[in-house]
């Protein structure tokens, strides 16, 4: 069977660069999409679909017979979803798209995780944080992620042959990105001569763009590498560092107040990813340029 993806959750902020990262690397791809397509990429076929709908999940999965399964479809409303019920809706709605893909014949499902799936709370010294990170997610999301994780191992345990891979994802920059977040506030506040105001920032965490995470995404997919595999950048910068080179690069540091806001007395101080088996064994080893990643960011973002 020729070898074909699909991709749900194609035009979100990860699964769009995704999708352009899977046609680069010479993958037919199937991408779907809830309410309108996105824009024409080379190599990819969009598809209009309702993934809660179980029927028109099992007519797509039907229609094209895709070999590949990565699900990146999540509700991911910024401000809600870390405790929306609709966190185990789509829970259910992803075992019900594994079954019916394995059973039509698929081969390899990469499901799309979080660091929020670990736990926070255990002592810093274990740092960087391995794959085998004791689970014990504070949040809705973190635990419906946690879950499914689980039951595709399971779901694929099922079917000889099948593999499941389990992609961990730390913090993210893009295009696209809720512009309540951290990194388009900063950008879209600058831009218009306002004042941005930020905690201390003295919080360290793995940033990376969704460009090199499309493109460690697109790697894994193409790997033989199961179970769960953190996909970051593996370098730890603190919150402050990654604003003051936001400031610098839209040319107004004075705009940056750092410590305008308060810290949260329970905020973590560091999360960085060990990322040695997306290294080693996915042999991604390109390394995360953030400096480069922001300075195109905010090309994209600046008004012509």
């Amino acid at each position: 069977m020729p070898e074909s993806v699909l991709l749900t959750g194609a035009s979100g902020f990860v699964g769009l660069p995704l999708a352009r990262a899977l046609a680069s690397s010479g993958w037919t791809v199937h991408a779907q999409a809830r309410r309108a397509v996105g824009p024409p990429i080379p190599g990819v076929s969009w598809h209009l679909c309702e993934l809660l709908n179980p029927a028109e999940a099992r007519a797509l999965l039907a229609e094209i017979r895709p070999t590949h399964l990565v699900h990146a479809a999540w509700y991911v409303a910024h401000g809600s979803y870390w405790s929306a019920p609709e966190n185990f809706l789509w829970l259910e709605a992803s075992c019900a798209l594994a079954r019916q893909f394995f059973a039509n014949g698929g081969r390899r499902l990469v499901g799309i995780g979080s660091c929020a799936e670990y736990d926070w709370q255990v002592a810093p010294a274990e740092l960087p944080w391995p794959e085998s990170r004791l689970i014990a997610p504070a949040t809705a999301y973190g635990r419906a992620k946690a879950m499914l994780a689980q039951r595709l191992f399971d779901i694929a345990d099922a079917h000889p042959g099948a593999q499941v891979a389990w992609a961990r994802l730390f913090h993210l920059f893009g295009p696209h990105e809720p512009v309540a977040r951290l990194v388009p506030s900063i950008v879209q506040a600058l831009l218009r001569g306002e004042v941005a105001a930020c905690s201390s920032g003295q919080q360290v965490r793995d940033f990376a763009s969704t460009w090199w995470v499309a493109d460690a995404l697109a790697a894994l997919t193409r790997s033989d590498v199961t179970g769960p595999v953190n996909v970051a950048s593996g370098q730890g910068q603190t919150i402050a560092s990654l604003a003051q080179s936001i400031a610098r690069l839209l040319g107004r540091p004075e705009l940056l107040q750092l410590g305008a806001l308060p810290d949260r007395p329970d905020d973590i101080a560091v999360m960085v990813a060990d990322t040695a088996r997306l290294r080693d064994e996915v042999a991604y080893r390109t390394p995360a340029v953030i400096e480069a990643d922001l300075q195109k960011l905010v090309a994209l973002s600046a008004p012509l």
